[in-house]
């Protein structure tokens, strides 16, 4: 009996030590998702006003369809999907959701008989893809918990020339990215938006429902110039965004799977506790037992 207290003892002591490992990676999570908030909120202005300048650019070009960015191929061959996933775990299914909808999305482009080219952010990701044998346009690691701008232009600029090659020399019809939304501490959902081409929609502003009125702007040297320089920043700036989204739910998600994680050591540590009790009871009641059985025989 004293053989199995000894091994509730044990462990009880090994998930108290795992509480405290689980406990302290809630804690940062906790933190670092402040100040991903931060940065994702300081970004989004910018994102604002970048894509009010394309539609300013894009409404006063002569003809935007013909655009590289713009244009639709007539023949769509190819397609690149850029997933965000984590570098590391703990963090429930945020990476396997991700792995699914980009899957989801593979298959429904080759349905319409588009081949995929996976870009994939994350060693979460790096390692489904490798494992499965399947060839990447773009290997992403390192940097997902906190991404920079950086990472954002290296991955933009792999993007952009991928779309820019013709797909008779392995160039990519389509942009697509694949990121984890962050609406608050407590809900994130995956999402799909297609980068490149630009959807240009012809839009009619009522002023009499209180619609502003199109600000007048000039172009230097022209609007199909501007929209050059632009657009390549436009790309920047998207997968900017969707590193900064994935990078909070990412740590909304590991918080959360280590708080349950420490919600469970602590009922396990209340029911190993019982269980102890019960079995140090059982040896007291042991040896009581023995005691008295000892005294009837001497007695006697």
């Amino acid at each position: 009996m004293g053989a199995q207290l000894r091994v509730y003892r044990r462990r009880i002591r090994s998930v108290q030590a795992t509480k405290k490992i689980t406990k302290a990676m809630e804690l940062i999570a906790s933190s670092r998702i402040v100040k991903a908030q931060q940065r994702l909120e300081a970004s989004t202005p910018y994102l604002i006003q970048l894509v009010q300048a394309i539609s300013a650019a894009a409404t006063h070009a002569a003809d935007v369809s013909k655009h590289p960015l713009t244009a639709k191929a007539e023949n769509q061959v190819r397609a690149a999907v850029l997933v965000v996933t984590a570098d590391r775990g703990l963090a429930g299914a945020y990476s396997s959701n991700a792995i699914k909808e980009s899957e989801a999305l593979s298959r429904n482009l080759a349905e319409k008989g588009m081949k995929v080219v996976p870009y994939v952010v994350g060693r979460k990701g790096v390692g489904f893809f490798r494992f499965r044998d399947r060839v990447m346009g773009g290997e992403y690691t390192g940097f997902t918990d906190q991404p920079t701008y950086a990472d954002a232009q290296r991955i933009g600029g792999d993007l952009l020339n991928a779309f820019l090659t013709p797909t008779t020399e392995g160039g990519v019809d389509e942009i697509h990215l694949v990121y984890t939304h962050f609406l608050n501490m407590a809900s994130q959902e995956t999402r799909v938006r297609r980068i490149l081409p630009l959807e240009v929609v012809d839009e009619k502003v009522d002023l009499t429902e209180g619609g502003m009125p199109f600000p007048l702007y000039e172009f230097e040297p022209s609007p199909e110039a501007v929209l050059d320089g632009l657009l390549p920043q436009y790309i920047n700036q998207m997968v900017w965004l969707g590193l900064l989204m994935s990078a909070a739910s990412e740590h909304a998600a590991r918080r959360r799977a280590m708080k349950s994680a420490t919600d469970n050591a602590e009922e396990l540590i209340r029911s190993l506790t019982r269980q102890a009790n019960q079995a140090r009871q059982a040896e007291i009641t042991q040896e009581i037992s023995e005691i008295v059985g000892g005294a009837d025989a001497l007695s006697a």
